[in-house]
């Protein structure tokens, strides 16, 4: 449909066919130009001339053979070289002073003639080649320049001036400027460059972001078929021919069944390649371009092109079909000039519009920001407050699960869809995942036509913000069918790619799609997830804070009996959290006894330093004053959990120490239950070790309630040592368990004559020499000896 250069592949048996094959052609050095017109390259500085069109004598009267190698003056004559090197000896860009008013004197009558310079780079390379057989520069050569002089004859309002281009859409340039709607800027310069122009039809076309095409205005003769609406698929403007579009904003093919005319010699005499036409205004197009067009009906054709920065937006397409038409230089300046002038209207507009927008955006974002750092409030609510995260990003809904607490605002979702989608974006292990066809890219999450298009924010732990939309049914009216971009024909031994010849209407529904996410509200959110990561962070530290204080107080100084020497520590793991499940308690009874407590709450963090406070609590009151013995303890304390509710696992370890002086050999009498916790070591005054190992470790408190605890019984002699521990001092994940026992019996054979807190300060050292991959409780006893 629109101006698109093409090549024709011709390809050898065998080989595939498909539209790679035209995105390959060099389309910018072709060999040839369209003969509205003659081109001449010469040598900069000296004038020389070095390649020429076939016909230059059909404007010149010199035929091309006479031209190569002489004088320019030879050829158009002084007065008209003198005009074309002036302009071309004057500083800055060449196509800003277009044309260049010359006379050719030919037969002795004087031709009017528009020179339209530019310079093209010319590398020189003849004499080396490069792994491709491509002339390259020869080591030290530096780059030179060739004057490309076009010349037109020349028609329309003279002499040209920017005051005559001005005057031409002077009323159209007020009238953009009056616009208050990109679809109001549309039509206007539709109107205008028909108008201008004359050409039968005139589009404004615009890309989307895969470069598919649509048709957004139209100006056209009466009788012919509304392309307006219609849609082109990517393939129909190649990649290299948008990048030409990208350079020379204007080209006219003013006869499609133009002949072309060769360039003489076909390689530039000084680079031994073809001779670059990016910015020539007569290059030659690809013959499947010319085949494109004539299956259109189309006679002419010209484009402009509409861009934003230095990308390609859209294009001013003009067609016409009743024969061949060929606006003036003139004319095609200024119609360039229109289309340079909306492109700023639509970037203004498009700025102002993302301006509004990012406005509104930003203060929301402030906002939340803010709020988020209110500790008092739960972030959940501060989110769906108001504002809310549907003032920052428009969709359907959101869901919100932070902190343990989820809320919602806007749709509703089935149960659990939201985590599944939450866990497959977490699984993306990126900072924001957002996609407008979730159905596609999540097979397994199986969305409902509420979730056709997510955003999803994945935070630490499993948290996220989840923001979706519905499905946007959308009706495509491509000119032709867009699965159909080029078909093959073979002609002779060969197969050469042909475009397609239908252009008729062609619906295409798409489902399971939702509106695209913006690049802009990806930033947005990105931004968003930055303050909600400090605002977590703030908050995180200030539970661990609240727990660190908690633990602290739990975890007290025990008491000093006469009897005993009681050394306890506690080591958390190396995170950021300092605070776990791990507890130790002494205490001693009214009866003189001592009860001695290690445990370990199955989890980590804040959550687990909780359960631990809650069954340390229960766990002295249900053991004080109480002489029923260590495995009633337990008993009573696993009922407690169940009756209670409170969904705690824990191993725990409950010992009693008589009172002296009820042994004969004067120890004392130790009684312990285990509730799936690792064995006692006791250490003799000779450093002989042992594990009070029982012959059952019962289960784990929380378990079954209703399971008997069995209790062992051993005594103590004066001198000895008693270690309680938790797994983190000997188990690590470079080690199995067993390893970690004998190099806790090790250490303790070596240390056992040191007093208890040295000594349980050079067992954690030894032990844990990096530090403690899980939280770590010990209590240390040694039963002094007698005095004599």
């Amino acid at each position: 449909m629109t101006d698109v250069d093409r090549d024709v592949a011709f390809l050898a048996p065998g080989a595939p066919v498909d539209l790679t094959n035209c995105e390959r052609e060099p389309i910018h050095i072709p060999g040839s130009i369209q003969p509205r017109g003659v081109l001449i390259a010469v040598s900069d500085p000296d004038w020389l001339v070095q390649q020429v069109s076939g016909n230059l004598a059909e404007l010149t009267g010199v035929p091309w053979q006479q031209a190569l190698g002489r004088p320019l003056s030879d050829v158009l004559g002084v007065a008209a070289a003198d005009a074309v090197i002036r302009s071309a000896s004057a500083f800055g860009d060449l196509r800003e002073r277009n044309p260049v008013e010359v006379t050719l004197t030919v037969d002795g009558s004087p031709v009017p003639v528009d020179a339209l310079l530019h310079r093209a780079v010319i590398r020189p390379g003849v004499a080396v080649a490069d792994a491709h057989g491509e002339p390259v520069a020869e080591p030290g050569t530096a780059p030179r320049t060739s004057l490309v002089v076009e010349l037109e004859p020349a028609f329309g309002p003279r002499p040209f001036s920017f005051p005559n281009t001005y005057q031409a859409v002077r009323s159209t340039v007020a009238a953009l400027d009056r616009a208050t709607s990109l679809q109001e800027l549309y039509d206007i310069t539709a109107r205008a460059v028909r108008t201008l122009t004359g050409f039968d039809r005139v589009m404004v076309y615009r890309y989307d972001a895969d470069y598919n095409g649509e048709v957004v205005a139209e100006a056209k003769a009466a009788g012919l078929n509304p392309f307006l609406g219609l849609h082109y698929p990517a393939s129909d403007i190649p990649a290299q021919a948008r990048a030409l579009y990208e350079k020379n904003w204007i080209r006219l093919i003013s006869d499609v069944d133009y002949t072309p005319v060769p360039l003489q010699p076909v390689d530039h005499p000084v680079s031994g390649r073809p001779l670059d036409l990016t910015y020539s205004t007569l290059r030659s197009v690809s013959p499947i371009h010319v085949e494109y067009l004539h299956n259109m009906g189309v006679q002419a054709s010209m484009s402009i092109s509409l861009l934003r920065g230095e990308k390609l937006w859209g294009l001013i397409a003009c067609h016409h079909y009743s024969g061949p038409h060929a606006p003036p230089y003139a004319t095609r300046a200024a119609a360039e000039f229109l289309g340079s002038t909306l492109s700023v209207r639509l970037i203004d507009r498009a700025q102002e519009d993302e301006f509004h927008r990012a406005l509104r955006a930003r203060s929301t974002l402030a906002w939340l920001t803010a709020a988020a750092m209110d500790e008092e409030r739960l972030l959940t609510d501060t989110l769906l407050g108001s504002p809310d995260l549907l003032d920052l990003l428009d969709a359907d809904g959101v869901v919100v699960d932070l902190q343990g607490n989820r809320g919602t605002a806007g749709a509703e979702l089935p149960p659990g869809l939201a985590d599944r989608i939450a866990e497959w974006a977490a699984a993306r292990a990126e900072d924001v995942v957002a996609t407008d066809a979730l159905a596609v890219e999540a097979r397994t999450v199986r969305p409902t036509e509420q979730t056709a298009g997510v955003l999803v924010l994945p935070l630490p732990e499993g948290q996220y913000v989840l923001w979706f939309r519905g499905e946007a049914v959308r009706h495509i009216d491509w000119g032709g069918d867009p699965h159909n971009k080029a078909i093959a024909e073979r002609e002779g031994d060969e197969v050469r790619l042909s475009p397609r010849k239908s252009f008729e209407r062609w619906r295409e529904t798409v489902r399971g799609r939702s509106e695209p996410w913006s690049a802009q509200e990806v930033v947005e959110a990105t931004e968003l997830r930055t303050h909600l990561l400090e605002a977590l962070y703030a908050r995180s530290r200030s539970l661990v804070r609240a727990a660190e204080t908690l633990q602290r107080s739990l975890l007290s100084d025990p008491p000093e009996p006469d009897h005993l020497d009681v050394a306890v520590r506690y080591v958390p793991a190396g995170r950021e959290a300092q605070v776990g499940g791990d507890w130790y308690d002494v205490f001693q009874q009214p009866d003189g006894s001592t009860v001695l407590v290690i445990g370990d709450v199955v989890g980590h963090d804040t959550e687990a330093a909780a359960t631990m406070a809650q069954l340390r609590g229960l766990l002295r009151g249900i053991a004080y004053d109480d002489a029923s013995g260590p495995a009633a303890v337990l008993s009573r304390l696993d009922a407690a959990i169940e009756g209670l509710d409170l969904g705690a696992m824990a191993t725990v370890l409950v010992g009693r120490l008589d009172r002296p002086g009820q042994e004969r050999d004067g120890g004392v009498r130790l009684r312990w239950a285990t509730a799936g916790h690792l064995p006692p070591l006791v250490v003799t005054p000779g450093c002989d070790q042992q594990l009070l190992v029982p012959g059952r470790p019962g289960l784990l408190l929380g378990v079954d309630p209703t399971r008997r605890r069995s209790e062992q019984s051993t005594v103590i002699e004066p001198g000895s040592t008693l270690l309680l521990y938790t797994d983190g001092l000997v188990e690590r994940r470079d080690q199995v368990f067993d390893d970690g026992i004998e190099r806790l019996v090790e250490a303790m054979a070596e240390l056992c004559e040191l007093p208890v807190d040295p000594m349980s300060d050079q067992l954690i050292e030894r032990l844990l020499p990096d530090g403690a991959e899980d939280d770590v409780a010990l209590v240390a006893v040694r039963l002094r000896p007698r005095e004599n």
